[in-house]
């Protein structure tokens, strides 16, 4: 057991091994990012409270896509959701954006990747939204650190990994979306898709539908997103 010294120490050592001690973040996804199905308040709960955040606020909303234009949430996607915050006054040091797996099932239309300087986007297109939603906080907080997580691997209401859907694009076409935004931008990507763990193989054990992390599935995604952020 720790007497106060060896707290004190260890808090110490903490701190020079994470970036983000006493850090304020915000979260922004989908009902992953929620916590739904969960009592344990999801993976962003683990993310806080191993980093060792003084906030990490999340705005996340169920059901939501990247892109707007679809049936859910009156049409207004995370893209939306997003530019209804102010980032130049909020102070975040850094931002996580955990999207894909909604734009997949709605059937979301890829769109292209583009190139770097356009100002303007189709944000009812996976790229498009995505795009925009990054050129608005970088041009609120252009020093604030943007982490883009993929979607995990799912097997939920027949789209699982190997089904393509209506738009003609299979959930890891919006993995490599990310991945080619995240090169674009120069920011941080957390493939889950590729290195979480998380597979169909081991989705009745760590999930309660083929989709939604359960409480032990949160616990093993938060760990490998604690480690990827530090």
């Amino acid at each position: 057991m720790f007497g106060f010294t060896e707290i004190e120490r260890y808090g110490d050592l903490r701190r020079l091994t994470n970036k983000w001690y006493r850090k304020r973040g915000v979260a922004f996804g989908d009902s992953i990012t929620v916590g739904y199905l969960t009592t344990n308040g999801g993976y962003t709960a683990y993310v806080k409270q191993a980093l060792v955040l003084t906030a990490y606020d999340n705005f996340a909303i169920s059901g939501t896509p990247m892109a707007n234009g679809t049936a859910q949430n009156g049409g207004v996607g995370t893209n939306g959701t997003i530019k209804t915050k102010n980032f130049a006054t909020t102070n975040y040091d850094f931002v996580t954006i955990a999207s894909g797996t909604n734009d997949f099932k709605l059937n979301v239309p890829l769109g292209t990747l583009g190139v770097m300087g356009d100002t303007t986007f189709d944000t009812n297109t996976f790229y498009g939204a995505y795009r925009d939603a990054i050129e608005y906080m970088l041009g609120q907080s252009p020093t604030m650190k943007i982490i883009l997580l993929t979607p995990l691997q799912r097997d939920n209401s027949s789209y699982d990994v190997n089904y393509t859907n209506t738009a003609g694009a299979k959930l890891i076409d919006y993995v490599n979306a990310i991945k080619n935004i995240g090169e674009m931008y120069s920011l941080r990507v957390i493939d889950q898709y590729r290195f979480s763990g998380i597979s169909k193989k081991n989705l009745s054990t760590l999930t309660a539908d083929g989709l939604h992390p359960n409480d032990v599935g949160a616990i093993y995604q938060g760990k490998y997103v604690t480690n990827e952020l530090r």
